[in-house]
Formats: structure tokens, C-alpha cells, sequence
């Protein structure tokens, strides 16, 4: 039985934070767009040191709200992995405009100019082939077949 949480407001701002819970989610969803990480381990490694017990807390919250779905991995039966659902999928075009929004209002951004420029020029013809990128397993900036490459 899922466990019944009761909402402070039907503001949809309200809505997006209590499915995200905290930033934390919003970097692991970064993680599996951008750079292509799908486990536990990976998600570790991220650069802002997230601790054990809240990776493990936001993987489940994530999982259990319906924006992430859990595998076993293929060669190794002690790993799983990580990859968004359809729902999940969704937060492409907001993760999309919190990074643009960033790299213009942050003096300090580490996003690529290039692309934040693609992305200003190209949104509607460039979040499609996000999403589908991310759907088949690869990621955005990371990896032999990332669509950065691919450009």
C-alpha cells in the first residue's frame, strides 16, 4: 500500500517539489541526461558529493514516484540501473531552461556556451532529440554515441 502524503497546496510549483523532494533529484536526473549515468555508483561519483544514505533515499523516492524505474544490470547481478520513465522523460525541456536560465545569470557557469546557444536557437528542434537520446540509454554530452557527438 502506498504510503498517503498530504499535500501543503494544489499550487503547481508546490506540486513539481514535493515529486522532486529536494535538489538532489534534480541532479540525478542531470546525471542520466547529460552524462549518461545509470547506477548507484556513478550517481555517487557526481561531483557534489551527495552522501550514501540521501542517494539512496532520493533513488527510491525518485523510483517510487514514478520518474525513475529500476533494472537489474545486464552483466553484473549485484548492480542495477537507473533510467526515467516516460513521466521522468517529461523534465527534459525544465531541465532544459534551469540550465539556460543558469549559464546566463551565473558568472561562473560551467555549461558549454555552444550549446547553451544551440539550445536558445534550436529549443523545439533540439528537446525531441533529448528525449530520444535519453530514452535509448545515451546521454546528451557523455559516451561513444552521445548526441553532442553526433551533431
Amino acid at each position: 500500500m502506498k504510503h498517503k502524503h498530504h499535500r501543503r497546496s494544489d499550487c503547481p510549483i508546490n506540486f513539481i517539489l514535493e515529486v522532486l523532494g529536494d535538489p538532489w533529484s534534480l541532479l540525478i536526473i542531470r546525471d542520466i541526461v547529460y552524462f549518461g549515468k545509470k547506477t548507484y555508483t556513478e550517481f555517487l561519483a557526481s561531483e557534489e558529493g551527495i552522501a550514501t544514505n540521501i542517494l539512496a533515499n532520493r533513488l527510491a523516492h525518485l523510483e517510487q514516484q514514478e520518474i525513475l524505474i529500476k533494472r537489474p544490470h545486464p552483466t553484473n547481478e549485484r548492480k542495477e540501473m537507473y533510467a526515467l520513465t516516460e513521466k521522468g522523460l517529461d523534465l527534459i525541456p525544465l531541465l532544459v531552461e534551469m540550465a539556460n536560465w543558469s549559464a546566463e545569470h551565473d558568472p561562473q557557469t560551467g555549461a558549454p556556451a555552444d550549446w547553451i546557444a544551440l539550445m536558445k536557437a534550436k529549443r523545439e528542434q533540439m528537446l525531441p532529440l533529448i528525449r530520444e537520446t535519453v530514452r535509448q540509454g545515451r546521454a546528451v554530452f557523455a559516451g561513444p554515441n552521445s548526441l553532442v557527438s553526433q551533431l
